[in-house]
């Protein structure tokens, strides 16, 4: 049946990339052959620096430290840029680049998770630390972004988390107050850090009383959101609040 299946898949992939050719929404020069690879040809997805669980990390905020150590030494690794931040640990499915970058600009247009991506996200909640969580949490967009764009993607990330690892969803906690800035690209830092400053609040903090949190968003760049979304969730009661974002600042 497997094998009928991934027939039947190569079949109309060949299919689909004959009549409705999509050209690389990363490099803009090949083809998207495979659905399961959309937005991105498989030449980039392959050329995007993905994490698999291998990697040395920072424990706490998933930043690349580079060199290999063992398996039972990795907790111990810390890059000591994070220390103040208050979530307890963070990943990401990769760099944001290439076909990685690709699939999370497309996600703010279009309310659709690809399949590759939905796939990574599952994957890394599984792997430790990750792996401790029982509630998984949206990042929430202000009412009235969410009004203009239709959508939160994080809530499309974290349903595609939930759905895949069986764990339960809650969109209704964690809430918005404020309208921070919508383009923060050129904000340092520090800017960051007061744009998003006592912007969220927990609304059912029995939802949330004693459980470990998984909190989702398409990127993490400096970490000011996460930490501003996790103070909140830790005072509600929160036993812990770890972040999963499809991909990571470099």
């Amino acid at each position: 049946m497997a094998r009928l299946t991934n027939t039947l898949d190569g079949l109309l992939d060949a299919a689909l990339a004959l009549v409705y050719p999509q050209a690389c929404a990363a490099c803009g020069v090949r083809g998207v052959e495979r659905r399961a690879d959309w937005p991105a040809c498989a030449a980039c997805w392959g050329a995007t620096r993905l994490f698999e669980g291998g990697e040395t990390l920072c424990w706490k905020c998933g930043r690349p430290a580079g060199g290999e150590v063992p398996e039972e030494v990795r907790p111990s690794v810390r890059c000591r840029r994070c220390e103040s931040e208050e979530f307890d640990a963070a990943r990401a499915c990769g760099l944001y680049e290439g076909a990685l970058r690709a699939a999370v600009l497309g996600l703010k247009r279009d309310p659709f998770v690809p399949p590759r991506l939905a796939r990574m996200l599952r994957e890394a909640a599984r792997r430790k630390p990750l792996d401790t969580a029982t509630l998984v949490v949206p990042v929430p967009l202000h009412p009235a972004r969410e009004r203009e764009r239709g959508f939160n993607q994080a809530t499309l990330l974290a349903s595609a988390v939930a759905e895949g690892t069986g764990l339960p969803l809650d969109t209704w906690s964690l809430a918005r107050l404020a309208h921070s800035e919508r383009h923060r690209a050129g904000l340092d830092a520090r800017a960051r850090r007061e744009s998003v400053a006592g912007a969220f609040a927990v609304a059912r903090p029995r939802l949330v009383r004693g459980e470990s949190v998984l909190l989702v968003d398409d990127v993490f760049t400096t970490g000011a959101t996460a930490s501003a979304c996790a103070r909140p969730l830790l005072d509600a009661g929160a036993r812990a609040v770890f972040v999963l974002t499809a991909a990571r600042a470099a």
